[in-house]
């Protein structure tokens, strides 16, 4: 019996043995007679993964992708403000200049996505929020915006916070108009090719506050157009004009004011130069250069905005009351390094730059290094400030120029760790801070993805 059941065991072990061995057979056989029409479908199947500073997971068919992207600025400012003359104290100070998060991608080919806020100075503040279609294939990269993105405005305007050369853009950007995100539609084309060319334009409505909350009626038409006739891997001219004209609306039934006004070149000092509120609207025009040559690089602009005052401005003057400003810079660079910087032309602006050899200590590779000058001036008060001395505040309408000197480590691609020491003089016969000079200098560390 014992011996009976021993050979029954002995069976139905080696028949268990011989189905395990056939189940797992199973489907390395089906492997073996798959088809290249299912090998594809199969690959098609799967997200792809690219490495862009975060993890873009997209379709194979690139009709779907997904990036998470964002920055993080922080900053540290040493400013003697001229105590003596501005009374404002020096400032020794540390802030994240931007903090953002946000996500970009694409959904079923032609429609665009981009969505990111900005955390810095403990607030919260909607940046870029649109969509956008790009379905038109033969048109030159041509897009049509629909949200909140940036209004077209200038070179260093339109350049990423991330890639411009200085720590803060030149003193008129701030002054007349800043780099405005509204609400509205564009329309974006541009070529990459050896001559290569932008076009962007755009009707704004009102803004995202903070509080989330849409401003009153406030209204911005842009356009802005660059060329490129040298655009090649070792050199580049670019040239370029904008026109912005704006109207801000009105609160509780009163027209809303525009004041135009300048830091001294560092995020963290006082404004010396200011205008009380007093425009209704304001039209500007700008004027744009920019040459490459492998590691030498030059950049300039001129900008000019005429302000529309409220008419009961205009009743204290027998002149004609509708100021105009103006500012201006002209900066050069050089990389220490066997590094340039990086020219988008199909979108008329300065892109990411990319060392050579990036900063490694193993093998030795020691990131791109890059020294620059700039030289700059904005005046925002010679003639608004004679007519309205009499009768409206206008004790800091003035103007201010000054100097900055940067060097620039690119580790990485994606890192950058910035020096900037400025320079800066006050003036304006009517403006309170006039003979003031403020001086210091800035640090800041930088990732982006």
């Amino acid at each position: 019996m014992i011996g009976g059941l021993k050979k029954e065991g002995l069976y139905l072990f080696a028949g268990a043995s011989v189905f395990a061995i056939l189940a797992s057979a199973a489907p390395v056989a089906k492997a073996q007679y798959i088809t290249k029409a299912e090998f594809e479908d199969y690959k098609k199947s799967q997200p792809k993964v690219q490495w862009k500073g975060a993890p873009m997971i997209s379709s194979q068919d690139g009709k779907f992708s997904f990036k998470v992207r964002g920055r993080l600025q922080v900053d540290y400012n040493s400013i003697n403000q001229d105590e003596r003359i501005t009374g404002e104290a020096d400032i020794n100070d540390w802030e994240a200049r931007r903090a953002r998060l946000g996500v970009e991608g694409t959904i079923w080919y032609d429609w665009k996505y981009k969505f990111e806020v900005d955390f810095a100075g403990n607030e919260t503040e909607i940046k870029d929020a649109y969509i956008a279609y790009a379905g038109f294939s033969d048109w030159n990269n041509l897009q049509v915006l629909f949200g909140q993105f940036k209004v077209a405005n200038s070179l260093e305007g339109m350049t990423s916070s991330r890639y411009i050369t200085f720590m803060e853009r030149a003193f008129f950007i701030e002054a007349l108009g800043g780099d405005p995100r509204a609400l509205g539609v564009g329309i974006h084309a541009g070529s990459n090719d050896d001559f290569g060319w932008s076009f962007q334009s755009s009707f704004n409505g009102p803004n995202i506050g903070d509080d989330g909350v849409w401003d009153d009626g406030p209204s911005i038409w842009a356009a802005r157009a660059t060329i490129a006739p040298i655009n090649t891997d070792d050199a580049i001219v670019q040239l370029g004009a904008s026109y912005r004209s704006r109207n801000n609306g009105t609160e509780d039934g009163v027209s809303a004011l525009y004041n135009y006004e300048a830091r001294p070149g560092l995020h963290l000092a006082d404004k010396f130069v200011e205008t009380e509120p007093l425009g209704e609207s304001d039209r500007s025009w700008g004027l744009e250069g920019a040459a490459v040559y492998r590691r030498f690089s030059v950049q300039g602009e001129y900008s000019e905005l005429k302000s529309d005052v409220p008419h009961y401005y205009k009743s204290m003057s027998t002149r004609s009351l509708n100021p105009d400003y103006s500012g201006w810079y002209v900066f050069g660079s050089v990389f220490l390094t066997d590094d340039m910087r990086n020219y988008e032309a199909k979108k008329g602006k300065f892109g990411r730059v990319k060392p050579n050899s990036p900063f490694d200590i193993k093998n030795g590779g020691w990131g791109a290094w890059e020294v620059a000058g700039r030289w700059q001036s904005v005046d925002v008060g010679a003639e608004a400030s004679a007519l309205l001395a009499a009768g409206h505040d206008c004790d800091k309408c003035g103007d201010e120029e000054g100097w900055t000197l940067a060097l620039n480590w690119y580790p990485t691609a994606y890192t950058r760790l910035m020096f900037n020491v400025i320079g800066t003089d006050i003036g304006g016969a009517f403006n309170d801070n006039d003979g003031a000079g403020i001086d210091g200098f800035g640090l800041r560390g930088q990732i982006d993805w």
